[in-house]
């Protein structure tokens, strides 16, 4: 097949992009940015269907005979707004091409040649990495579209906001619940007997996918339009909960599980750092309260200053939980219960803030480990500058996010003159030495002991990563897994 039928099949796929180009830059010629942000006039939607017509042909190149719909797409005026999910592959551009209907697509892309200004007919939202306020402007974009009355084509939007391999339904962002509105479930679904769809940085790369897709005789994909979802008056107001009941709906329709983790708490897992987080860490649980006490990404490292720098200034004792949240400047809420919890090691009511401030410095940096513990130094160090055995556990136990953990043979390793302190001068040198210092000096002592130290470098069952495992998931009525049980 690479021989034959992928090189034809390449050629014809390519030629019907092209020849979609020139439709695409006439219809949009003479026109400045306001103009393309203007509803549909006749001869546009003249030039949609040939374009639909020539990306089907394109689609039907690359093996995609037929494509099964299921369902009745709602109009623009019952629901402004498609939630497409699991968003698994670039061909996942099918339904888009199928609609027109308006994605949400990174700035820089109108930039790319031929596909650049396809991207730019069908008028899509901008998100620009290079704007802090990008986010906010484009939610409000999407809010005013939604609220057009169906002066605008609907917006697609994949509210998963990365690729998964379909086993399960991710958190979906609240970008597209935010409007109120209501919205029309789409639920895609590959079923050919070798999966070369689905593309995720742990299998493999586009260029791959794309020649083994190529290379199938027939590829099948549906496409089912679910009934639209109407929001109660509750969930308008809260569009996380919409977002979570619109994502059980669609969950139900492909007869798989959800989970609560996130691409970012993934990003966290599987961090290509020295420290490597075990697949039973709180960590993960600690990132989502996080992101629910209203910490936001994009300001998460000022905050690490902040409550760093206040960390410093406070003496080296345990607070309680009033104390805590004038620390964080939160008023006492659930979440915030929750996160003194995770702490508070034996039950005590009162937590060490310096553990709080390593836990926040692996979320927000967790590639970057001899930052995180040069920070620790720093809560952790006599005057003199040392820190012992002791603390040096506290700080890789809590930037693990585990009960227990066994330093010992690191710390003497770092130790080569037995002084019984070390400097983080002396941790920083051994580590530019021995950069797999914690497989080597850590992991192994931990493997087969009580602690249950395994690393989520593994094969994962879902694809995602091992403790993301919708078999594995706590049920949410649990109570909390504090760090030291």
């Amino acid at each position: 097949m690479t021989l034959t039928l992928f090189p034809i099949r390449l050629f014809f796929a390519a030629f019907m992009m092209l020849l979609a180009w020139p439709f695409a830059f006439i219809a949009s010629m003479g026109s400045d940015e306001q103009d393309l942000e203007k509803p549909l006039s006749w001869w546009r939607k003249i030039v949609d269907i040939l374009l639909k017509a020539i990306m089907r042909m394109m689609w039907l190149a690359g093996g995609f005979h037929w494509i099964n719909v299921k369902g009745t797409r709602a109009l623009p005026t019952e629901a402004a707004i498609l939630t497409v999910a699991p968003h698994s592959s670039y061909f996942d551009a099918i339904p888009v091409t199928m609609t027109f209907a308006s994605i949400v697509m990174k700035a820089e892309s109108k930039d790319i040649p031929i596909w650049g200004t396809l991207i730019k007919y069908i008028r899509p939202v901008f998100v620009s990495r290079s704007d802090q306020d990008s986010r906010k402007k484009t939610v409000e974009e999407i809010k005013r579209r939604a609220q057009s009355d169906g002066k605008w084509p609907q917006i697609m939007i994949f509210p998963e906001g990365t690729c998964t391999n379909r086993s399960c339904l991710i958190t979906f962002k609240p970008g597209a619940f935010i409007p109120g509105v209501p919205v029309q479930p789409v639920v895609l679904r590959y079923p050919n007997e070798l999966d070369t769809i689905t593309w995720t940085w742990q299998g493999p790369g586009a260029l791959e996918i794309l020649w083994l897709t190529l290379c199938q005789f027939h590829n099948s994909v549906e496409i089912e339009f679910l009934p639209v979802y109407v929001p109660s008056e509750e969930e308008r107001k809260n569009p996380v909960l919409y977002a979570n009941n619109v994502r059980l709906v669609m969950a139900q329709a492909l007869g798989v599980p959800v989970t609560d983790y996130t691409f970012e708490d993934c990003q966290l897992a599987l961090a290509e750092g020295q420290l490597r987080l075990p697949s039973d860490t709180c960590l993960l649980e600690f990132a989502k309260l996080v992101r629910s006490l209203g910490l936001k990404p994009e300001t998460l490292e000022d905050d690490l200053d902040k409550y760093a720098a206040r960390a410093m200034k406070m003496k080296k004792g345990k607070v309680h939980l009033k104390a805590f949240s004038a620390y964080l400047e939160f008023p006492v809420s659930h979440t915030l219960e929750s996160m003194f919890a995770l702490f508070d090691e034996n039950e005590e009511g009162r937590i060490d803030i310096r553990e709080f401030v390593i836990a926040l410095s692996v979320v927000c940096k967790p590639s970057k480990t001899l930052e995180t513990i040069q920070l620790a130094f720093q809560l952790y160090q006599s005057e003199n500058g040392t820190i012992t055995e002791e603390d040096l556990a506290h700080i890789l136990k809590t930037a693990m996010g585990v009960s227990q953990i066994n330093v010992t043979h690191l710390f003497r390793a770092v130790d080569g003159e037995g002084k019984g302190q070390i400097t983080y001068d002396e941790f920083y040198s051994f580590a530019e030495l021995h950069p797999h210092f914690a497989k080597d000096y850590l992991y192994a002592d931990q493997m087969g002991a009580e602690s249950g130290l395994v690393t989520s470098s593994l094969l994962a069952p879902n694809g995602i990563c091992t403790d993301f495992s919708p078999e594995n998931a706590e049920d949410k009525n649990n109570p909390l897994q504090k760090k030291l049980n």
